[in-house]
C-alpha cells in the first residue's frame, strides 16, 4: 500500500500511474466492478484493482488533461460504484491497526451462535432430546443483534452493490441469511399455539459469525502479506543530523538536500543515499540486499539510505533524497509488483463479472426445483440459502494477489526485486539462462595486466589513455585510471569526448585526436595491427588499442592495453546449480573470443555455450537464436546489456549495475551474487505454483460446493463454514511462502 501516492497535480502520463486506496471490497466481483467504473472515466487508459492491498492503480492516457484533479475524479467513480475511497492517511491507519482489531464482533456473534446451536449439537450427541430447543422468543432475541447489528455491514455493502446494478459477496450473504431469518419468523408465526417449530435462527446467526470470522482471519493474513512494504518504509529514519557551520542540527529527513553533510553515529540508519567524506565504519545493508555480512565503508564509498551504520562515526555527503534514493526505488518496485496482476488473473476477472448473477440464478432454480419436487417452501428455501452462502467468491479474488504479495515480499527481503507479475509467469517457463560476462560472472573490476607501446614513453601514453577514460564509469576505464593513479601520473584534460557504443571512445587531448577501443574498431578505422607479446595471462586478456588520428585521416596505433578480470565469488557454483536444475546455460560477451573462452572454461561453460565479440545488437540476435529451444532469461548489469535484458523473455539485472539495466529487467538482484539467479527463478516458480494452487482450490470450493448445496447435501451452517474456510485456506497457503529461503 502506497502511503505517499502521486500528487494529482502532477502531469499525468502512461509512466505515472495514480494509486487510490479503496475500502469495502470483499470479493472478486467487487474488483471487477471497481475496475469497470474506473475504466469508464474519460482519460483513463487502464485500471487494475488489488483486493489484497485494497488499492487501485490507474494508468492515465497520454492525452489526459493535466489540469484535472484526477484523484478526486477517480475517487468519485469509486464512490459511485458503491465503495469507499480512502485518503493516504486513512489507508495507512487501516494498515497499521492491531492484529486483534475487529475480533470483538466475532466473539459476540460466536457467543450468541453457540447458545443457539447448543440444543441441536447436544441432541446430535444424544445428551439432549432431539426436539429440545430454546423458546422462539429467546432465539429471536439472540439472533436479531447478530443478523442486523453485527451483520449490518453486509446489508450496507450489498445495497450499495445493488444500487450500482451489480452483485458481490455481501449481497449473497445478506440475501441468504435474511432468507433464513425471515423463514424462521414465518414458521414461528404460522405454528399452532404451543407448538415449537424447527426454526433457522441459529443458521442465520452462525453464517454471519462464520463470515465475520473468515473476514477477520483474512484481514489478519492480508496485513502479513504487506509486511515487506511496511518493513521497507520503516527503514528510513524520521530525522537526520546535518552539519552546519561546524554544528550538528537535527532536521526532518524530508528537508534534506543534495550536498548536505549528515553526521552518522554508530548504530544509526543512513537517512538518504550519500558518499562518505570522513570516517571509517561498516554498513549493514541486509534489509535491502539480503547480504548478511556488513560492508566496509571508508572515504569515497557510497552508502544507501535505510542501511545501518556500524561502530564508526561517519560524515556523509547526501547524493540523493526522496523518490530518487535506492530505498525509494526499491519500495516502488515492490509496490508495482504487488499492484500488478498475473496474466492468469484475467481468467478470474472474466469469471467474476458473471459469477454473482449466475449464482443468484442457480439459487432461484434450486428453490424452484425443490418446491416443484414437493419438498415444500421451507426445504426449498433452506437449500437456496445454502447455495447463496457457499458461493461467495472471496477466495477467487484473493487467490492471485495473496500469493503474489507474499512471494514478492519474501523475495525482496532476500535481495530479489520482482518488477511485475508477468516476470513471475515467465520465470517458470524459462529453458535457457544467458549470462553477460563482465560484471555479472566476473567481479567487474578488471586490472591492467600490461601496457605495450609502439614508441615513446609508456607513462606518457598511459596518461593519454587515462585522460580519455577519466569521465567513464566502465570497469575497463576504472582499471586504466586506477593504474595511472598508482603510478602517480598527471592526467591531461580531454575535450570533445564522444562515445561510440560497443566500440570505444574518441576525444581531443592537447589538440590531438585519439581513439581508444577494440581491435576490431581499429581495423574498421584502418589502423595497422601492432605487434605485442600475447603469452602468459595475456593470452586470454581483453585487449584495447589506443590510437591517434593524424593529419590526413590515418589512424595510427600507439599502445595496446591488456585487461584481466577475476571470477565473481559464487559464480562457478551458480552456473553448476542452474545446470543441475536442468536449465540450458549460455554466455554472451562483447569480449574477444580468446578471453571469453578462457573465462568460460573457468566458470564451467562448454565452448559451444559461449558467444563472444558481440555488440549490443549481436546479443539480441543471439537471444533470438537461443529462443528456438524455449523461453530465455538474460542476466546482465551494464548499459550494453539493456537491449538484451529487454529483448529476453525474462531479464535479470544485477543490483550493482546501471539504472538503465535495472529498468529494462523484470527481476533485479540487489547484490552482486550470481547465486541469486537460481534463487530468483525458484521463488518465481514457487509463487506461480501457489497462485495456481489457490485458484484451483478457490474454483473447487465453488464448483463442488454449489452443486452439493443445490442438491441438499449442505446446510446453511456447513455452507457458511466452507465459504469462510475457502478464504482462510487460500490466504494460509499463500503465507507458506514466507518460510522460503534462498
Amino acid at each position: 500500500m502506497n502511503p505517499n501516492p502521486p500528487s494529482p497535480s502532477a502531469v499525468p502520463s502512461l509512466l505515472m500511474p495514480v494509486d487510490v486506496s479503496i475500502g469495502g471490497m470483499t470479493c472478486a466481483s467487487c474488483v471487477a466492478r471497481v475496475e469497470k467504473a474506473l475504466r469508464a472515466v474519460p482519460g483513463v487508459a487502464d485500471a487494475s484493482v488489488n483486493l489484497a492491498t485494497e488499492t487501485a492503480r490507474i494508468r492515465l492516457a497520454d492525452d489526459a488533461p493535466p489540469e484535472v484533479d484526477w484523484r478526486s475524479r477517480l475517487s468519485r467513480a469509486v464512490r459511485d460504484a458503491g465503495y469507499e475511497p480512502r485518503t493516504a492517511q486513512q489507508a495507512a491507519e487501516a494498515d497499521a491497526v492491531s492484529p486483534w482489531a475487529g475480533l470483538v464482533p466475532v466473539l459476540l456473534g460466536g457467543a450468541a451462535s453457540v447458545v443457539l446451536m447448543a440444543p441441536m449439537v447436544l441432541g446430535w450427541l444424544g445428551l439432549l432430546a432431539h426436539d429440545a430447543m430454546l423458546p422462539p422468543w429467546l432465539q429471536l432475541l439472540l439472533a436479531a443483534p447478530v443478523q442486523f447489528w453485527l451483520g449490518g455491514r453486509f446489508y450496507r455493502a450489498g445495497w450499495a452493490a445493488l444500487r450500482a446494478g451489480a452483485g458481490n459477496m455481501d449481497l449473497l450473504v445478506a440475501l441468504g441469511t435474511s432468507a433464513a431469518f425471515g423463514l424462521s419468523l414465518w414458521l414461528w408465526w404460522r405454528a399452532p399455539a404451543g407448538a415449537l417449530p424447527h426454526l433457522y435462527f441459529e443458521a442465520s446467526a452462525t453464517v454471519v459469525t462464520l463470515v465475520l470470522l473468515g473476514k477477520w482471519l483474512e484481514g489478519r493474513a492480508k496485513r502479513q502479506t504487506t509486511s515487506a512494504i511496511r518493513a521497507l518504509h520503516a527503514l528510513r529514519p524520521d530525522t537526520a543530523r546535518v552539519l552546519r557551520r561546524r554544528k550538528e542540527v537535527e532536521m526532518p529527513v524530508a528537508e534534506l538536500l543534495v550536498g548536505d553533510l549528515v553526521v552518522l553515529r554508530p548504530g544509526e540508519r543512513f537517512p538518504a543515499d550519500g558518499r562518505v567524506t570522513e570516517g571509517l565504519s561498516q554498513a549493514d545493508e541486509s534489509m535491502l540486499t539480503g547480504e548478511p555480512l556488513p560492508v566496509d565503508k571508508s572515504v569515497g564509498d557510497s552508502v544507501t539510505g535505510g542501511s545501518v551504520n556500524g561502530d564508526g562515526r561517519l560524515l556523509v555527503a547526501v547524493t540523493a533524497t526522496g523518490a530518487e534514493t535506492v530505498l525509494a526505488r526499491v519500495v516502488r518496485l515492490v509496490e508495482d509488483a504487488q499492484a500488478a496482476k498475473a496474466p492468469i488473473q484475467r481468467t478470474v476477472d472474466r469469471v467474476s463479472e458473471v459469477f454473482v448473477p449466475v449464482v443468484l440464478a442457480i439459487a432461484v432454480l434450486t428453490f424452484t426445483g425443490w418446491w416443484l419436487a414437493g419438498a415444500g417452501v421451507e426445504a426449498a428455501l433452506v437449500h437456496a440459502v445454502s447455495v447463496l452462502v457457499i458461493a461467495c467468491p472471496c477466495a477467487l479474488g484473493l487467490a492471485t494477489p495473496a500469493a503474489l504479495m507474499t512471494g514478492t515480499g519474501v523475495a525482496a527481503r532476500h535481495g530479489i526485486l520482482v518488477r511485475d507479475a508477468a516476470a513471475l509467469e515467465q520465470a517458470r517457463r524459462i529453458v535457457t539462462v544467458a549470462f553477460d560476462k563482465t560484471g555479472t560472472l566476473t567481479a567487474g573490476r578488471p586490472r591492467l595486466l600490461g601496457f605495450d607501446v609502439a614508441e615513446g614513453a609508456p607513462s606518457a601514453w598511459l596518461a593519454v589513455a587515462a585522460a580519455l577514460q577519466s569521465g567513464s564509469e566502465h570497469p575497463l576505464a576504472r582499471a586504466v585510471t586506477r593504474a595511472a593513479a598508482e603510478r602517480g601520473l598527471e592526467t591531461p584534460a580531454a575535450t570533445d569526448l564522444r562515445a561510440e557504443p560497443g566500440r570505444g571512445l574518441r576525444a581531443q587531448v592537447a589538440g590531438r585526436t585519439f581513439v581508444l577501443g577494440s581491435e576490431r574498431w581499429m581495423a574498421e578505422l584502418g589502423a595497422a595491427p601492432m605487434d605485442a607479446d600475447r603469452g602468459g595471462e595475456r593470452a586470454s586478456a581483453t585487449v584495447s588499442v589506443l590510437a591517434e588520428q593524424v593529419v590526413g585521416g590515418a589512424t595510427v596505433a600507439r599502445a595496446l592495453l591488456f585487461f584481466g578480470d577475476a571470477v565473481r565469488p559464487g559464480a562457478v557454483e551458480a552456473v553448476a546449480r542452474l545446470r543441475r536444475q536442468g536449465l540450458k546455460i549460455a554466455m554472451l560477451s562483447g569480449d574477444n573470443p580468446a578471453a571469453a573462452q578462457a573465462m568460460a572454461a573457468t566458470l564451467g561453460f562448454r565452448p559451444d555455450e559461449v558467444q563472444a565479440g558481440l555488440l549490443p545488437a549481436g546479443k539480441v540476435a543471439a537471444l533470438q537464436a537461443l529462443r528456438a529451444a524455449g523461453p530465455v532469461a538474460m542476466v546482465g548489469d551494464g548499459i550494453n546489456d539493456a537491449p538484451a535484458l529487454a529483448a529476453a523473455d525474462l531479464g535479470l539485472a544485477m543490483g550493482g549495475g546501471t539504472d538503465v539495466a535495472l529498468q529494462a529487467a523484470g527481476i533485479t538482484l540487489m547484490r552482486g551474487d550470481p547465486g541469486l539467479v537460481a534463487a530468483a527463478l525458484d521463488i518465481a516458480r514457487r509463487t506461480g505454483t501457489k497462485i495456481r494452487q489457490n485458484l484451483f482450490w478457490a474454483f473447487v470450493y465453488n464448483l463442488a460446493g454449489i452443486p452439493l448445496a443445490a442438491l441438499g447435501y449442505l446446510s446453511p451452517v456447513v455452507a457458511g463454514a466452507a465459504m469462510a474456510l475457502s478464504s482462510v485456506s487460500v490466504m494460509a497457503n499463500a503465507l507458506l511462502l514466507r518460510r522460503w529461503r534462498p
